[in-house]
């Protein structure tokens, strides 16, 4: 379905990125700030599934390459 783009490494940070967005979003008092931290759910996402779409649309991938054999 989607094209694998997102290597262990970046997943990684996208979870560590995604959940400190997230904790915001709950921990950060009502204020222009506070929606902000809904942003988590994307990183979370593309961390899940593997893949990224702007990751697609720039070719770009941080996958390893893989060996043909």
């Amino acid at each position: 379905m989607f094209p694998r783009n997102v290597g262990s490494v970046d997943r990684v940070l996208r979870v560590v990125l995604g959940v400190a967005l997230l904790v915001m979003f709950f921990v950060v008092p009502e204020g222009p700030w506070h929606w902000v931290g809904l942003i988590g759910i994307i990183p979370l996402l593309t961390a899940v599934i593997g893949s990224c779409p702007l990751y697609t649309i720039l070719g770009l991938s941080s996958c390893p390459a893989r060996v043909a054999r």
